[in-house]
């Protein structure tokens, strides 16, 4: 299975996912349907990180409509001061903080108006040639979501491109919305819809779609540490974007290794439609990789992106499913109520009900109940519990998910002495479609061998059989 796995220990911003996956053998010439809709210009330069050689991506105005985006961006920062919005009124503007609060997504960097950008000694501002070059960090108007939306769509993207794109900014907008308690429609991106992090996110998919992994997967993504400030004030590290992103990730966060602002919400959102979260890199045989380089410079840790492309050595995994285990102990309580719980807890969210026999205090004989639900049925679950068992505290225990199959039912066809019975047979495979349980519904059979007069065993045989032969 060719697998892109990221490296997240310093974190991920969206030009640092741009650089990475160019390093990691994505086609540059995939970008073109950006640079066609948009009045920029993707330069790709390289750099060194604490001696490390990494690939670097600035989204530069194109030499036409340089003159005319940076009026354009004067009279949208004029126009959104007038409503009563400033350059920092949103926390997941995607860049590194730096003069004024600003959180930009662009390397981890400092503000170039106060700090000038870390690049390898190469300015963002001229080329090798001498000519001026301006940075869109900004650029362009300062658009609500609907508008964002509009704008993919014009692109002219191929279907997945635009369908991955799209769910991008949809998790930015929801993360933005919940944080300021409005609603999708009436958001507004500011930093994140200008054309740079445009460029960014839909970059990132095109980029992606070219290198055409089957899996894509993350290590737990570093946020840094310390404070940010806003014009709402001073925000701790991770923002409350990136913490609202991450909420709907599959993948965890991790603080440090240091104290700045390493995971944006552009590279967190990037990352959380296509990645899935894992604790260590999978077993690879590595076909290519590279680092997309951040802006800051740390002494002791490179400040760099890195992706690898490889065919993956594992069979595919099952499936991250987040639960809660409820439990509690029993002395008391009558088989009838025991033998009910399955079916009622189930009413308000239950996913499996266990009873184990076990001795208490004096020894006394008891039961110890289990329960896995949804971590959101996780409180009407245990009044349920508690309601049903009269006990006097439900505990959560520390399973945070579990790992569960892809099932579907198969129906199949059993012929017993020339008459023919229908038999629903559950099929369990791994998320890359590899089936390796087969189990016939046990209800079906023992009502197929009583009809038929065999043993139930012999039906469950014959139904799995057919669906092995199939």
């Amino acid at each position: 299975m060719k697998t892109l796995a990221f490296d997240g220990r310093m974190g991920a911003s969206g030009d640092m996912i741009l650089a990475a996956l160019l390093a990691a053998g994505a086609d540059r010439d995939a970008l073109a349907p950006v640079e066609d809709s948009l009045p920029v210009r993707y330069e790709v330069g390289e750099t060194d990180k604490n001696g490390i050689s990494s690939t670097t991506v600035s989204v530069l105005l194109d030499d036409e409509g340089s003159e005319a985006a940076v009026d354009d961006e004067a009279t949208d920062r004029d126009d959104s001061r007038a409503e009563g919005h400033s350059h920092g009124d949103h926390d997941h503007h995607d860049h590194s903080h730096g003069e004024g609060g600003h959180s930009h997504d662009h390397s981890h960097d400092e503000d170039a108006r106060s700090h000038g950008r870390d690049d390898g000694g190469h300015s963002h501002d001229h080329d090798e040639t001498g000519h001026d070059h301006t940075h869109a960090e900004g650029s362009g108007p300062l658009r609500s979501y609907p508008e964002v939306v509009e704008l993919v769509e014009s692109m002219e993207l191929p279907e997945s491109v635009e369908r991955d794109a799209l769910a991008v900014f949809e998790l930015l907008g929801e993360a933005e919305a919940n944080v300021h308690g409005t609603d999708l429609e009436s958001t507004h991106f500011h930093e994140v819809g200008a054309d740079d992090a445009i460029a960014d996110v839909v970059g990132a998919a095109l980029l992606l779609d070219d290198l055409n992994p089957e899996r894509v997967v993350t290590t737990p993504l570093a946020t840094g540490g310390g404070d940010v400030e806003m014009s709402h004030g001073v925000y701790p590290v991770p923002t409350p974007a990136v913490v609202g992103i991450a909420e709907r990730a599959d993948w965890s966060l991790r603080g440090g290794p240091v104290e700045a602002e390493l995971l944006t919400p552009t590279g967190a959102a990037v990352l959380a439609h296509f990645a899935e979260g894992v604790e260590t890199l999978p077993s690879l045989r590595i076909d290519a990789s590279g680092y997309g380089a951040g802006g800051y410079d740390f002494p002791d840790h490179p400040n760099v992106l890195r992706a690898m492309v490889g065919e993956s050595e594992a069979h595919g995994s099952l499936v991250r499913d987040d639960v809660a285990v409820l439990e509690t102990n029993l002395d008391d309580a009558p088989p009838e109520i025991l033998g009910g719980l399955q079916d009622s807890l189930a009413e308000v969210g239950a996913r499996d009900v266990s009873v184990v026999p076990l001795t208490m205090k004096k020894s006394r004989p008891g039961h110890l109940v289990k329960v896995v639900c949804k971590p959101d049925d996780a409180e009407a679950v245990a009044r349920r519990l508690a309601e049903e068992t009269g006990t006097l505290g439900v505990r959560q225990a520390g399973a945070t998910h579990r790992w569960i199959a892809h099932r579907e039912i198969e129906s199949v066809v059993v012929d017993l002495d020339g008459e023919r019975y229908e038999v629903n047979v559950k099929l369990a495979s791994d998320d890359s479609g590899a089936v390796y349980d087969v189990s016939a519904e046990y209800d079906d059979c023992a009502a197929v061998a009583s009809e038929a007069g065999v043993p139930v065993r012999e039906v469950m045989r014959r139904a799995e059989n057919a669906i092995r032969e199939s």
